[in-house]
C-alpha cells in the first residue's frame, strides 16, 4: 500500500480528472505490479510493433550507440518498468558504470532490480521509486559518470505538451551541460496499424486499460467494477494521438474518498493518449532543451531512437 501523503495526491488527481468536463484519469495510475506485468504482456502482442521496433533497432544499431554515449556512463531510466530494452545496452556495452532505474511500482521496481544485479554484477544498480515526472533528487552514491538519460517505448507520446515540458525540464536537471538522453519516439503511419496495436485481439489492452480501476480499487478502497466499462481505442486526427478510454455501460455512482462521482451511458474516462510525431515535429518540440544530434529508425521508418543532447 501507498503512503499517506502518497495517497492524498493520489486522491487529488483521482477527484480532479473524474470531476472535469471530460472524466479522465493519469496514465501513470496504470502500473501497480499487475499493470507493469500486463504492459509487458502488450509488448509481445503481434499486433504492437512499438517494442519488437525498438528492440530492433537498439540491436542492429548497439556499437554505434556506444560511441555516440561515450565512455563510463551512468544510465538512468525513468519508468523502467521491466528494464526489458535496457538489457540489450547493459549486456552490448562495455561504458556502463551504473544503472538508475525509476519507477512508480516499487514492488516490480525492487523485483526487477534484483534481477538485474545477479545478470550485471559488474554494474552498480541502484533502483529509485519515485514518479518521474517531477523533480527527482538523485542519489549522491552514484557512481561518477557521464549521465545518460534512456527513455524507450515512446512514453512520452503519453504526456500532454504541459507534462512533456516538465518533463524536458526534469531530464535537462538529471543530465546536466554534459549528459545526453536516448528516448523513443513513435512516428506516424497507417491509422489501421496504430489502432490494431491499441486494440489486439487478445484484448491485453482492454484488462490494462481497466487495470487503472483496480488499482484506485486497491489503495483508494473505492468500489469500480470493470464490468461496467469497455475498453476503446480511437485515432484523434486533430492532436495526431491515438486516445485510450473506459466507456461506461450504463449509469451507475462510485464514492470517491466520500464524494459520489456519477457515470453515464456512454460517457468515457479518458485514460491515455499516445501521440505520434514526424521527425520535424518531435525535432520542434525538443528544441528549447536539447539538440537531435542522430536518429535511428526502422526500414519502414515506423519508430524512431533518438540521441539528443542539451544546448
Amino acid at each position: 500500500m501507498i503512503k499517506v501523503k502518497e495517497r492524498k495526491s493520489m486522491l487529488d488527481e483521482v477527484l480532479h480528472g473524474l470531476t472535469g468536463p471530460q472524466k479522465s484519469l493519469p496514465s501513470k495510475f496504470f502500473y501497480d505490479e499487475r499493470g507493469s506485468k500486463l504492459f509487458d504482456e502488450i509488448t509481445g502482442l503481434e499486433e504492437y510493433y512499438p517494442t519488437r521496433t525498438e528492440r530492433a533497432i537498439l540491436k542492429q544499431n548497439i556499437d554505434e550507440i556506444g560511441c555516440y554515449l561515450g565512455d563510463e556512463i551512468i544510465l538512468i531510466e525513468p519508468g523502467s518498468g521491466s528494464s526489458d530494452k535496457t538489457r540489450i545496452l547493459l549486456k552490448g556495452l562495455n561504458n556502463i558504470a551504473g544503472y538508475l532505474p525509476i519507477d512508480i511500482s516499487g514492488d516490480y521496481l525492487f523485483s526487477v532490480a534484483s534481477e538485474l544485479r545477479k545478470a550485471f554484477p559488474e554494474i552498480t544498480i541502484q533502483p529509485l521509486q519515485a514518479d518521474y515526472t517531477h523533480s527527482i533528487d538523485l542519489p549522491d552514491s552514484l557512481p561518477e559518470g557521464r549521465k545518460v538519460v534512456f527513455f524507450p517505448g515512446s512514453t512520452i507520446g503519453n504526456f500532454k505538451r504541459d507534462t512533456v515540458d516538465r518533463f524536458l525540464n526534469v531530464v535537462a536537471d538529471m543530465v546536466g551541460s554534459n549528459g545526453a538522453f536516448l528516448i523513443g519516439a513513435d512516428l506516424k503511419k497507417d491509422v489501421d496499424v496504430l489502432l490494431a496495436a491499441y486494440n489486439d485481439s487478445k484484448g491485453v489492452t482492454a484488462e490494462f486499460n481497466k487495470n487503472i480501476l483496480r488499482h484506485l480499487n486497491l489503495e483508494l478502497g473505492t468500489e469500480f467494477n470493470t464490468d461496467l466499462f469497455d475498453h476503446k481505442a480511437i485515432w484523434n486526427e486533430e492532436e495526431s494521438r491515438i486516445e485510450m478510454h473506459l466507456i461506461c455501460k450504463e449509469d451507475h455512482e462510485v464514492e470517491v474518498d466520500g464524494k459520489s462521482i456519477s457515470f453515464k451511458e456512454g460517457e468515457s474516462i479518458h485514460t491515455e493518449n499516445s501521440h505520434k510525431y514526424t521527425l520535424d515535429e518531435f525535432s520542434e518540440i525538443v528544441s528549447p532543451w536539447f539538440d537531435v544530434k542522430k536518429v535511428w529508425t526502422d526500414e519502414q521508418g515506423w519508430f524512431s531512437l533518438q540521441y539528443l543532447e542539451p544546448k
